[in-house]
């Protein structure tokens, strides 16, 4: 039996009767691929890297950013959120105009975009002109991240999409740690006043040439079809007001000041949200074509992949937040130094992942679980260190503990993408990676939220008793994703004993 072919329950391949990375168009695997499919993926993780990057890097700068340009703590806080808010917003129907219109075009567009919006950030000379260049980079991001795992549907097959998503994975993990020492360098460097306009300025660069390569290695735009495009306006709406409704109280908060928008308003978002559903279930019943198909949640493997990332990216990022913080405010240590404390969860991470991506075909959801309880097992680890050491050890004695959870985190993002849409037919890949990517923002958001909330809650405390405390809810998010994986896991294997042979 061949690779084209899915394989049947039986087969060893499959030990968890997860899904085999090639069945969600098997019919597509006698195609050849597309020589330059490595090229391209390169093009898409440098972007990808670009747009991730600038979630963390500004963090560090944010003090020379207030003091450059008169910025106010509530301005501050916009040039953070607002960034999150708009990615997060823009992914779905970005991921949907992908798949309608061309990945390669959608892509550029955001490029392009994000590259003009750094400029214009690197050149505010108000803090409302540095917001509003922020909000417009954000929904760049967005634009432009959804095409990045569509077209790693579209170019890869069995095997191969498990590397290129362990890729991804790599560089999911490595941009979400190394902001800050980016960040720290370029102002140690350039000082304060010149390094902050830098951190932006050197998007440049990179959006120039992966707009340039692109248009070299990236598919070619499918054949457009006659008639006019559905691209379900009264969704989109539906969809961004549910979104943003969610994502702001979230965003406003945990950042360690009071945020101005109550909490209710995220019931709002949830209202909508449902009306978004039904509003798609009838749009479709109609003959329309909605802007998410509910049947993706229908393709086995993805609403439980999705809900494992969305608990495992409100645990795994808190832990960036809080360290980050500690490290700075009750340790002294300076944004360069903190940054680099926390890097060996991302050196691990990034290791990992690409190994994750190769063992995914042969171990499934095993691969996840045993992933997100590696992870446990370092967190833990962190707690029984951090109220131990004290100063400038801190760093040091964490090394490790951090460096286990980070090579459990690798087997845990690039796989759940990889198996999450692995049954998801190509012509939909950007929508699914789209919606996945905005469980996972909202994931970040929520949990940066709750467990900021409990570090700053205890920080008055003597000792590292903020950082623990909030440690230990991160830890529990991961626990909670953890039991969602094993309970998908046993799920499966039940299924593969009662499918007839």
């Amino acid at each position: 039996m061949t690779d084209s072919n899915p394989p049947a329950p039986t087969e060893q391949r499959d030990p968890d009767h997860s899904e085999s990375p090639d069945r969600g168009d098997a019919s597509r695997q006698t195609e050849q691929p597309d020589p330059r499919r490595w090229k391209a993926l390169a093009v898409c993780l440098v972007a990808g890297f670009m747009t991730l990057l600038d979630v963390s890097i500004v963090n560090v700068a944010l003090p020379s950013i207030q003091q450059g340009i008169g910025a106010s703590p509530s301005d501050l806080q916009w040039v953070v959120s607002g960034y999150a808010l708009t990615f997060g917003l823009t992914l779905v129907g970005s991921g949907r105009i992908g798949d309608a219109i061309g990945r390669r075009t959608v892509f550029i567009t955001g490029v392009v975009l994000f590259g003009v919006a750094s400029l214009a950030c690197g050149l505010a000379t108000s803090s409302a002109m540095l917001i509003v260049a922020r909000l417009v980079q954000g929904a760049a991001g967005g634009i432009l991240n959804p095409q990045v795992s569509g077209l790693i549907q579209e170019m890869f097959r069995g095997k191969e999409r498990g590397r290129a998503f362990g890729m991804l994975g790599a560089t999911i993990g490595i941009s979400t740690a190394v902001g800050p020492i980016v960040g720290g360098t370029i102002i140690s460097v350039l000082g304060a006043e010149a390094g902050w306009r830098w951190i932006f300025f050197v998007n440049l660069p990179v959006a120039v040439g992966a707009v340039v390569l692109a248009r070299l290695w990236l598919p070619d735009p499918p054949a457009r079809r006659a008639g006019r495009l559905d691209l379900d306006p009264v969704g989109v709406v539906l969809l961004g007001i549910a979104v943003t409704a969610l994502l702001l109280p979230l965003v406003e908060t945990g950042r360690g000041t009071a945020s101005g928008i109550p909490w209710w308003v995220a019931l709002v978002g949830v209202a909508f949200a449902a009306a978004f559903l039904l509003w798609e279930r009838r749009y479709t019943a109609r003959g329309h074509s909605p802007l998410v198909d509910l049947h993706l949640f229908q393709v086995p493997g993805y609403s439980s992949g999705a809900a494992v990332g969305l608990i495992y990216f409100a645990g795994f990022t808190g832990i960036f937040f809080v360290l980050t913080i500690y490290f700075q405010e009750r340790l002294g240590y300076t944004p360069l130094v903190a940054g680099l404390a926390v890097t060996p969860f991302a050196a691990g991470s990034a290791v990992a992942a690409a190994a994750g991506g190769s063992l995914v075909n042969r171990y499934g959801r095993v691969l996840v679980t045993a992933g997100l309880t590696t992870v446990l097992v370092g967190l833990i680890a962190v707690d029984l260190v951090l109220p131990r050491v004290e100063g400038g050890a801190t760093g040091w004695a964490l090394a490790l503990p951090l460096l286990v959870a980070g090579l459990g985190s690798g087997v845990v993002i690039s796989p759940n993408v990889t198996l999450t849409l692995a049954d998801v037919p190509v012509e939909r890949a950007g929508t699914a990676g789209g919606l996945l990517q905005t469980g996972q923002r909202i994931g970040t958001a929520a949990g940066i939220a709750l467990v900021g909330a409990v570090y700053f809650a205890f920080a008055e405390d003597a000792g590292a008793s903020g950082a623990v405390w909030a440690l230990r809810v991160a830890a529990g998010l991961v626990a909670v994703a953890l039991l969602a994986s094993a309970l998908d896991l046993r799920a499966r294997r039940h299924g593969q004993r009662v499918t007839p042979a």
